[in-house]
């Protein structure tokens, strides 16, 4: 069964984490997958479950004044862009954005529609909207069959303080 479309309600930080750690020990070799929403919606929170289920053990800082985080696991890239202090997405082009997008690497990418026309499209589009204090529901949309089939993999599991919405 492919699932295009997956609402999900996250209840605390530990849920958020426990979710992102899910998707990251489910995601192959590449992906792009664009993180939406307010600022302080969780989406570094999400991204440091999903590198600890991809294997990285340290910490996790929000690129909010480089751009980008780099992260090595296993010899496999791992990619955190936050474009939210972007004055223009063709600024993208100066800092080499493409070279970042390539087989075998991981791109996990805060406030996307700030990179319009420079972004490939996302194999996972995930949208964090406030529901009340301490939860979040999650919109996560796949584009890609890699995307399903993660998408897919969450429905195969339940995670922690989360539930279908």
């Amino acid at each position: 069964m492919k699932f295009e479309s997956v609402g999900l309600l996250v209840e605390g930080e530990v849920a958020m984490v426990a979710l992102g750690r899910a998707l990251g020990g489910e995601c192959g070799d590449s992906a792009v997958i664009f993180l939406q929403g307010d600022l302080g919606a969780g989406k570094t929170t999400f991204t440091r479950g999903f590198l600890s289920g991809k294997g990285f053990i340290g910490a996790v800082k929000s690129p909010t004044f480089t751009l980008v985080e780099d992260y090595v696991v296993a010899n496999q890239r791992i990619y955190h862009f936050d474009l939210y202090r972007l004055t223009s997405a063709e600024e993208l082009e100066f800092m080499g954005i493409r070279d970042f997008f390539h087989t075998g690497s991981i791109c996990l990418v805060e406030w996307p529609e700030r990179g319009v026309g420079y972004l490939p499209e996302p194999d996972l589009r995930i949208s964090f909207l406030y529901e009340s204090a301490g939860a979040r529901r999650l919109q996560l949309h796949a584009g890609t069959a890699e995307g399903r089939r993660m998408l897919a993999s969450l429905k195969d599991k339940d995670s922690p303080g989360s539930h279908s919405a």
